[in-house]
């Protein structure tokens, strides 16, 4: 064992005199330990947070949107587009889709919003994960209207269930009429409910037959849009562009991203302002490394005019205190991270962390530890704790050996 190595770990033995020493570097540790240990708990769960937010809008959202320009959402002529995109050995699914913003009640004297969504068989196949009860076929009802499913909050708080009965109102396509304007009015048999885990969707979305929507609003054979699904959902974009090019005017694409932007921007500033915060523990956990060193300089002063008086060199005397605030620096941080991939790994196993779905549009969030995240938190806190270590051993470096034999 190196020298410099040897008296950096007899520095740091348990000793009669200096058990307060001691306990100065046992509580250095530990404020690294802690910091560390928060550090990965937090960034595990900002990770899991922009994943399981990420993951729920591809579930129930399409990558790319196909609109127009100019006329509103409609799009007439959408065969065209469709069969183009379908071509694409990129696109896995390419199907129209009606969107519109209605009231639905079972009781005239309550009355929900609802946004509503008309699509293909073949979407649906995309969800049958998020089904609760019921089916998604849409004439599967008993009663002969067309269905509807719901989701299960926007459900409960109308009181209906699969086989009620609901009423829907629509403002687009209304009628005029010599006593005005006169809403679209159509009943809808509820033949199923789903859970996508998404707090607003759950809350307010609504899904119908591609027809049934269609005729709701009275667009005939025309549609709100073309919902496209890509092979690589994080390539939508560039996807997307590719395809404006092929389509042309007057339609206008849409991916993912460019859609949900601002929720991605704010997670990930939440994320950066938690770990700047955190790492700030970590920062001032440094600060007991700088002060125990420098007690142990003054504990330690004759012992070093001694060593000096023997041949060792300032050099030699500085890498004793560096190792020596490089162990404590090491064992907080090591410590830190087991006790982080545990409290992690807890966390996620027994669902310790719910969230508002109010506030966070999920409820539930796995733990995600990003390999290059744990490792950047270990790389600075070991480089936060070597920082620390520079000014108590240049400290003792300075000694002469005349100055530290003659310390009282």
């Amino acid at each position: 064992m190196p020298l410099e190595l040897h008296l950096a770990t007899r520095n740091l033995s348990a000793r009669s005199r200096s058990r307060f020493l001691n306990l100065i570097t046992i509580i250095a540790i530990g404020g690294i330990c802690v910091g560390v240990m928060a550090l990965i708990v937090v960034i595990g769960v900002m990770s899991g947070l922009q994943t399981e937010v990420r993951d729920r809008i591809l579930g129930t959202n399409p990558h790319i949107m196909v609109l127009t320009f100019g006329e509103g959402l409609r799009v007439d002529d959408w065969r065209y587009p469709v069969e183009k995109l379908r071509e694409d050995a990129e696109v896995t699914i390419a199907e129209p889709f009606v969107y519109t913003e209605s009231l639905v009640f079972q009781d005239v004297d309550y009355q929900q919003g609802v946004a509503l969504r008309g699509i293909t068989a073949d979407a649906t196949a995309r969800m049958t994960e998020q089904l609760l009860v019921g089916s998604w076929e849409f004439d599967s009802g008993e009663s002969g209207l067309p269905g509807i499913v719901l989701g299960f909050r926007l459900a409960d708080r109308l009181l209906v269930y699969p086989g009620d009965t609901v009423s829907l109102i629509s403002a687009q396509g209304a009628e005029l009429t010599a006593a005005g304007f006169i809403p679209k009015f159509k009943k809808f048999e509820v033949v199923g409910l789903f859970k996508s885990g998404m707090f607003e969707y759950d809350n307010q979305m609504g899904y119908v037959a591609l027809a049934a929507a269609q005729d709701l609003l009275g667009l005939g054979d025309a549609v709100t849009g073309i919902a496209v699904w890509v092979r690589e959902p994080w390539e939508a974009d560039a996807s997307a562009r590719r395809f404006q090019t092929e389509l042309g005017y007057p339609f206008t694409l849409r991916d993912w991203k460019r859609m949900n932007e601002g929720l991605f921007a704010a997670l990930k500033l939440e994320k950066m302002g938690m770990a700047l915060v955190l790492a700030l523990i970590v920062l001032v956990a440094a600060f007991n490394i700088v002060s125990t060193l420098i007690m142990v300089v003054a504990d330690k002063t004759r012992e070093i005019g001694i060593l000096r008086s023997m041949g060792m060199t300032s050099k030699r005397i500085y890498k004793v205190f560096i190792l020596q605030g490089l162990i404590i620096g090491v064992a907080g941080t090591l410590l830190g991270l087991f006790g982080g991939l545990a409290l992690a790994w807890a966390i996620d196993y027994f669902g310790l962390i719910s969230l508002p779905g109010d506030v966070y549009l999920i409820s539930e969030i796995p733990i995600i530890l990003n390999p290059l995240d744990v490792t950047l938190v270990v790389v600075v806190s070991i480089l936060i704790s070597f920082t620390a270590t520079i000014y108590p051993s240049r400290q003792a470096a300075r000694l002469t050996p005349v100055e530290a034999i003659r310390h009282e």
